[in-house]
């Protein structure tokens, strides 16, 4: 059975994703998959920013952009699910919560380290 990360935001709706799609955007953006975590306000822009550019860069070359997870072999194979599709939910969420004000904030937990 996959493991789900659950994400809520002092703004937004929760989201649910799979462990290994949260992976790749964890990897994306420079985040430790930890069982429990934090976004601050500070933090979502630049993440949602990263996530954008890999978006971008993923429809430009339709493949998934290279991360830790994927060597150069493997870098320009297409993804069943794009990188848009899978990262569009999430970017919208940082979005979001980062121009609610200075409180706001996104957790996440998941039922171990991802």
């Amino acid at each position: 059975m996959a493991m789900l990360v659950t994400f809520e935001s002092s703004e937004t709706g929760e989201l649910f994703m799979y462990a290994d799609v949260a992976r790749l955007l964890f990897d994306i953006i420079g985040k430790e998959g930890s069982a429990r975590g934090t976004f601050t306000q500070a933090q979502m822009l630049p993440a949602a920013e990263k996530l954008q550019r890999a978006v971008d860069e993923a429809k430009l070359l339709n493949t998934a952009p290279a991360t830790q997870e994927h060597d150069a072999d493997n870098e320009h194979k297409p993804l069943p699910v794009s990188l848009p599709q899978r990262a569009w939910p999430f970017i919208e969420m940082l979005e979001r919560t980062a121009r609610s004000g200075s409180e706001a904030h996104i957790t996440w937990q998941a039922a171990a380290d991802f």
